[in-house]
């Protein structure tokens, strides 16, 4: 048997056992290790689970995957997040869409503080998403700023899907955390523009608040509120700004900002044993479901590796079908597209790591430009009919009224929106590539 017909098999496998409801980790894992027994033996099969999960142990930037999903949820727990909302409804409510606009600045922030989208789904859903209903916002808008917004919390750093790549395709994550700061900044921005655009040109869209609600709250308010909810941003930069001057290690940092959440809950009195119970449970089932996940994809990269399937992928594309290079990154773009109407991100990323990321090295790209890249294409998957990861989200939490027909039909100028930016992304490299390269070469 051919290795080109050996990995088609473990992918057809894999694919099947996934689509039967597998656990990603087991499906991929199994097969990985299955393969590994038949193609070299029992002590091949056995070693390769074994060195793979020594190679986990020992990278130590892992450390800070629990670490930023600690504080993420100890922020969202002790409440600080409705602060948030509080202060962007307060300052931007006077605006047309304002409220709109300032969803999005809920959003960057909380994908600051948490690095999940599923985080600024919930508190998406369940703080800005009936205060905008209640004002009689477009409900079609409104479903579509959530699920859009709530999508950069797999782009901005913190993101952990980019602490996931870092491991498989090993390259530095501090680089790729700033290399997803500045398309994922822009993307907020052009969302941003839309609502404003949209707003103005059509007013019932986005209403202003009531005046009355703004007469009653003195200036005072008003700037304490906007202490409150720049708290998140201020606990970030305590975290980032030793880490870019060079003065601790990316581990230390994220430590840094752990125990930087933990202190400003108690200090405004929001920790309780609830809270700290909540955050704990939460943090140990998502980096344990992490773990598992880059262990099973590091035993599947290793098999492929040793049947030399990436070459054999590299020569089928550039040498028999005599493709561009462009073109090939385009179709593994749109191939990731596909698959995300029915896998979420980590899934995708482990199921074709193996493959992609060695046959975009060979091709000459950059890894780092690539990673966010992945992480853009995974956003607009997320939210592209007919299974998209975030429809399902949003239609769990959405009230009565929103169908999953409004869900769907929300997110279509949202999705073209991120196409252009992942456009602008793939025509001017420097866009994700220049911050890491201003930090990284002082």
């Amino acid at each position: 048997m051919s290795y080109e017909l050996i990995a088609a098999l473990m992918f057809s496998t894999m694919m099947l056992m996934l689509l039967t409801g597998q656990r990603v980790f087991g499906a991929i894992g199994f097969v990985a290790v299955v393969a590994a027994l038949l193609l070299w033996g029992d002590r091949g099969g056995f070693d390769l689970g074994f060195s793979a999960a020594i190679k986990l142990m020992k990278w130590y930037p892992l450390l800070t995957l629990p670490m930023f999903i600690f504080m993420g949820y100890i922020l969202s727990e002790s409440k600080i997040a409705d602060d948030l909302y509080r202060m962007f409804h307060v300052w931007m409510g006077g605006l047309r869409g304002g409220l709109a606009i300032g969803t999005i600045g809920l959003m960057v922030l909380v994908s600051a503080m948490n690095g999940l989208s599923v985080a600024g789904m919930a508190i998406g859903a369940t703080i800005a998403l009936p205060e905008l209903l209640k004002r009689n916002y477009d409900k079609l808008m409104v479903t579509g700023v959530i699920q859009a917004g709530s999508s950069l919390g797999i782009l901005v750093p913190p993101s952990v899907v980019l602490v996931l790549y870092a491991m498989i395709a090993r390259q530095p994550v501090g680089q790729l955390w700033l290399a997803g700061a500045v398309p994922g900044l822009m993307m907020a921005a052009l969302f941003v523009a839309y609502i404003a655009i949209r707003c103005r040109l059509n007013p019932s869209l986005g209403p202003t608040i009531d005046r009355s609600e703004l007469e009653g709250i003195t200036r005072g308010e008003k700037y304490r509120l906007l202490l409150a909810g720049l708290l998140p941003l201020g606990i970030f930069a305590v975290m980032m700004v030793p880490f870019v001057n060079g003065w601790t290690s990316l581990v230390e940092s994220s430590a840094i900002g752990a125990i930087a959440a933990l202190v400003a809950a108690v200090l405004k009195g929001r920790m309780s044993w609830r809270v700290l119970e909540t955050t704990m449970r939460q943090t140990l089932g998502i980096t344990c479901m992490f773990m598992w996940i880059i262990l099973a994809a590091l035993a599947f990269g290793a098999v492929f590796d040793g049947l030399g399937a990436v070459k054999a992928i590299e020569g089928l594309f550039t040498e028999r079908l005599g493709l561009n290079p462009w073109v090939i990154l385009i179709l593994m773009q749109l191939s990731f597209i596909v698959m995300g109407t029915f896998l979420d991100d980590t899934a995708m990323l482990v199921i074709v790591a193996p493959l992609y990321v060695p046959l975009v090295g060979a091709l000459g790209f950059d890894l780092v430009w690539y990673g966010v890249l992945y992480t853009i294409t995974c956003q607009i998957a997320y939210m592209t009919p007919p299974f998209g990861y975030n429809l399902f989200l949003m239609r769990a939490m959405a009230p009565p009224e929103i169908t999953i027909r409004d869900i769907y039909r929300s997110i279509i100028p949202f999705v073209g929106v991120m196409i252009v930016a992942l456009a602008l992304v793939m025509a001017f490299p420097e866009i994700a590539l220049w911050l890491p390269g201003v930090i990284y070469d002082n």
